[in-house]
């Protein structure tokens, strides 16, 4: 029976493995060593890129994300490791990158003991982040890792940060994983509600002497480049662009 039993960070990577990552950034540090000792041995499947500073790898992993249409994903070690990762996941979140970040905690029985290298990292990242949790047994690895890689990339897509105790990293788990489906999840437009709106804006459009359209980066999120297209050229509409939505039409479109 013990030897069906992996530890939570071997559950860790092999989360990463099914949800298809095969890049990951990040710096080393004490209590996130457990998950390096293994990461070795995922070495032919995960490639992991060693930054010099944690923001350099959360940075790193929104770059990642923004060039291959991937979830990027980084790890960091507890405390300070942690809180460096704060300025890329609150630009990850103001960007909608989508990203998983993975920090280490200190054990359970040390947590709200001012242990060493502590921080609140979840209450620290809850107002920059679309879900923070805390893994707190290595039992929960396998349906948080595939919840917080299904928040990342769809809705608006964003930062996901899952802290795991050191505990959690070292105790045995059976692995089971199952990709996450949000059984609650329903449109909250109905198709009639949709036509209104898109009649209204047609009207609105219509009436206007001068339209203007302003591309943002949610027309490449949604793939909708070509619909842009289509509808500056038909109503002979200028566009012009946020910074994020740039490469939304080419620039030598003569109504950009």
């Amino acid at each position: 029976m013990e030897e069906n039993r992996i530890s939570g960070a071997q559950a860790m990577l092999l989360s990463l493995e099914k949800e298809g990552v095969t890049t990951i950034f990040g710096y080393p540090g004490g209590t996130i060593m457990p998950l390096y000792d293994k990461l070795y041995d995922f070495g032919d499947k995960i490639r992991h890129i060693l930054v010099r500073h944690e923001q350099g790898a959360v940075h790193a992993s929104q770059g990642y994300a923004r060039a291959t249409g991937k979830v990027g994903v980084c790890i960091a070690t507890a405390g300070p490791g942690a809180t460096n990762l704060v300025t890329g996941i609150a630009d990850a979140m103001m960007d909608s990158t989508p990203i998983v970040c993975i920090t280490a905690q200190v054990g359970f029985d040390n947590l709200g003991n001012n242990f060493f290298q502590e921080a609140d990292t979840i209450s620290i990242t809850i107002p920059v982040t679309k879900w923070s949790y805390q893994i707190t047994k290595a039992s929960e690895i396998a349906s948080v890792m595939a919840k917080a890689f299904y928040i990342a990339q769809n809705g608006r897509p964003g930062p996901v940060l899952i802290s795991f105790t050191k505990n959690a990293q070292t105790e045995l788990t059976t692995f089971d994983y199952k990709h996450y489906k949000n059984p609650t999840a329903k449109s909250q437009l109905s198709g009639d509600s949709i036509c209104s709106d898109i009649e209204q804006a047609i009207k609105l459009i219509n009436r206007s002497k001068k339209p203007l359209i302003i591309a943002g980066q949610g027309v490449l999120l949604s793939g909708a480049c070509d619909q842009l297209m289509a509808l500056s050229v038909n109503g002979n509409i200028p566009v012009v662009t946020t910074l994020l939505g740039i490469s939304t039409i080419p620039t030598c479109y003569p109504l950009y």
